[in-house]
């Protein structure tokens, strides 16, 4: 299956990086896509692109998702990335052939289930890509990481008051990143639900600007 969904060119004529954003459980591309405004005038040589995940969501028909969740298990979760991956990772393959680009342009952007998927993919690419921004979500897997091959900066972004996924499931995340050799940051934005808030999209937005820049380092 291929993916597609909604895109923004760069606003300064041919791309020169590109921001995938990774929609969560039970939105689609253009949820996230909206995103994108806020920090096109830092990023004009970037272009966005955001799919719509490739399964009907079965909690919302209106809506998509990368796999099914009927409880927060990690095995399920584990199981899910691992059934979804191939989808993310040949749209990825896909719009960065589009724009003649390589994974050193990339950013991945997700959000909750999104999130997950981000940083399944994304540390298990050949390449490694710019970075990952992860808003509202958690690591799949963490007992998996031996299996992961890249290293990009990674920051973490989740509201104190998430009902659907507890920060707590950030902190664990970025604890065993970090005890896996990885270099990832983290924010609590404060009464913040299951959302981003203004000041998540101001910091995530100076990470992804700050990654295509090259001011930042890899693990």
């Amino acid at each position: 299956m291929t993916l597609d969904g909604p895109r923004l060119p760069a606003a300064a004529g041919k791309a020169d990086s590109l921001v995938i954003f990774v929609h969560g459980y039970g939105a689609n591309g253009d949820d996230l896509i909206g995103l994108a405004p806020f920090w096109q005038r830092a990023l004009p040589n970037t272009a966005f692109a955001a799919p719509n995940a490739p399964q009907p969501c079965d909690g919302n028909p209106m809506g998509y998702q990368w796999f099914p969740i009927t409880k927060l298990d990690p095995a399920e979760t584990w199981k899910g990335v691992q059934d979804a991956a191939s989808h993310l990772d040949g749209f990825i393959t896909q719009e960065l052939e589009r724009a003649g680009l390589d994974e050193s342009r990339l950013v991945l952007v997700g959000f909750s289930q999104g999130t997950m998927m981000s940083l399944h993919c994304g540390l298990r690419r050949a390449t490694p890509p710019a970075a990952i921004l992860g808003y509202s979500g958690a690591l799949a897997g963490s007992d998996h990481l031996d299996q992961a091959i890249a290293k990009p900066p990674i920051f973490l972004i989740h509201g104190d008051q998430d009902p659907m996924i507890p920060v707590d499931a950030m902190f664990k995340a970025a604890s065993a990143l970090s005890q896996g050799g990885y270099g990832v940051q983290w924010h609590v934005s404060p009464g913040v639900g299951h959302s981003i808030g203004e000041d998540g999209l101001a910091i995530g937005g100076k990470f992804v600007t700050d990654a295509l820049a090259g001011r930042l380092q890899a693990s």
